[in-house]
């Protein structure tokens, strides 16, 4: 390996005529003899993929409103002026299109070291160290500035009990997004169940970092599983105050200022998945619930689909997601399939004399509400040998129901209670069809081509929704259920590159 990397160097005559590089040049030979002195004790890997390619994206956005966009005028169809008001062209919609040079069409370009230490008895220690590249501009690391490892970067102990793994690592649920999608969530065939999924403001849709995650002995007959705990970090304080809550006012005058409350539980992450391959069949569950929010005296503040209560608002937002996937390879031909359904659960609840919901509820002691929106989604698609090459094809849809909110006030002494319920009617979906061919140049480089296209329907009752095929384009969104404006209809894309791993 030394002699491998040395001679790179070697090979690098700017490097080395340089003298500004003289000292880096040094660094790196004595990194790579220490590694060298390393290696001889286990076994540490240098790997990477590198993604490029071509792709253009489209988006159309239709104008909405109650009223028709045409009416009948003497006879005649003309453009209604109660419909369009200030945007007189909208009736035809507007359209954003972007040609871009991209990344991880195919696979997600990366840069990883992932290392194992044998220590005896069955035991080894592992890490894996993982980051992102985008060799369009050159940057690398998830936000560009630099390389990080926020892709995974895992510690592992392992033994004939399984595998302790703890870090920065993929959530349970997200597996079968990405396992069970012939485009493997990359480039713009990536199935609407994951994008929308990421749409939900849930930083653990994908990953969770500061997780403790449990995996099953591979010898099982078959049977394969994890679980994973990711811990929320948060702070609490026996003084009354916590990070990321704050305690409510002492419901009675004259008692101590504070009042104990307890540590705020966002970004918590706890899941599990159980799974059978052999063969040509593989089929997995896996279940995952991350809390988006956890508040306690933020004052005016939203809690998902409720809205917003008021002053002294204390609430919980949590995103419940369960899926099932499989698929089985007929050798001419290898299916997929995948059932989703995630759950945005969000209840709060305001002290004093808090404005309510609407306007049953202007004064009182209090208020509360909760709601639960549903989002069911399912995939189905195939891939087919053809020769050196690979045709994949895939259709997936989410369907968006809209749980509305059940609430009530109340007010002491004396006692008087009251509730309602609203909305629940405004729904929404996505479908999309994608289309592509991969054509392998050797194990390790490979062509690819791919178009996409979806269909937004009723998306100005949910911006979660509003997915496109990628790039930088998106809808124009002033709508919404009850203001006129424009509404996400459409996207198109096409994914043209090549991908070399190493």
């Amino acid at each position: 390996m030394v002699r491998r990397l040395a001679r790179a160097l070697v090979l690098a005559p700017n490097s080395v005529r340089n003298p500004s590089h003289a000292a880096a040049t040094l660094a790196a030979l004595a990194a790579l003899a220490v590694a060298g002195v390393a290696s001889a004790q286990s076994s540490v890997t240098l790997w990477g993929v590198v993604d490029v390619g071509v792709s253009n994206y489209s988006t159309k956005s239709d104008y909405f409103n109650a009223a028709p966009a045409f009416t009948i005028v003497n006879g005649q169809w003309v453009a209604n002026p109660a419909a369009l008001g200030a945007y007189p062209g909208a009736a035809f919609g507007a359209k954003q299109r972007q040609t871009a040079m991209s990344t991880n069409g195919l696979s997600s370009s990366r840069l990883g070291f992932r290392g194992t230490e044998d220590l005896g008895g069955g035991l080894a220690a592992s890490f894996w160290l993982e980051g992102a590249l985008s060799p369009d501009t050159g940057s690398a690391g998830a936000s560009g500035g630099g390389l990080d490892f926020k892709r995974r970067s895992t510690l592992s102990l392992s033994g004939p009990f399984g595998e302790l793994r703890l870090g920065r690592d993929y959530t349970p649920t997200f597996w079968n997004d990405t396992n069970f999608d012939p485009f493997g969530t990359n480039g713009v065939g990536t199935n609407v169940i994951s994008s929308v999924n990421g749409n939900l403001g849930n930083g653990n849709s994908t990953r969770a970092s500061n997780s403790i995650g449990y995996f099953l002995p591979a010898d099982l007959g078959g049977f394969y599983g994890q679980l994973q705990y990711a811990l929320d970090e948060n702070i609490s304080n026996s003084a009354g105050y916590t990070s990321g809550k704050t305690c409510l006012p002492a419901p009675v005058t004259g008692s101590p200022a504070y009042t104990q409350c307890d540590k705020s539980s966002a970004g918590r992450y706890v899941g599990g998945r159980l799974g059978y391959a052999s063969g040509a069949y593989d089929v997995a569950l896996a279940y995952g619930q991350s809390t988006i929010a956890d508040v306690n005296g933020q004052g005016a503040s939203a809690i998902g689909n409720i809205g917003v209560l008021s002053t002294s608002l204390s609430g919980q937002r949590k995103i419940n997601t369960l899926n099932l996937g499989g698929s089985y390879d007929f050798g001419v031909v290898k299916l997929f399939g995948e059932l989703s359904q995630v759950r945005d659960k969000a209840s709060a609840q305001a002290a004093a004399t808090a404005s309510a919901l609407n306007s049953n509820f202007s004064v009182g002691q209090g208020v509360f509400a909760s709601g639960t929106d549903r989002y069911n989604g399912y995939l189905v698609g195939a891939t087919v040998p053809v020769g050196a090459g690979l045709v994949r094809v895939a259709y997936s849809r989410v369907k968006y129901k809209d749980g509305g909110y059940s609430a009530g006030a109340y007010s002491y002494p004396p006692v008087t209670f009251a509730t309602t319920s609203g909305m629940g009617d405004l729904n929404a979906s996505v479908d999309k069809f994608a289309v592509g061919y991969v054509h392998n140049l050797s194990k390790r480089t490979a062509l690819y081509a791919t178009a996409a296209y979806l269909k937004v329907k009723n998306g100005y009752n949910n911006p979660a929704l509003g997915v496109t095929t990628g790039g930088s384009v998106g809808y124009l969104y002033p709508a919404n259920g009850a203001q006129a404006g424009f509404a996400p209809k459409s996207s198109v894309g096409y994914d043209f590159g090549i991908r070399h791993s190493f």
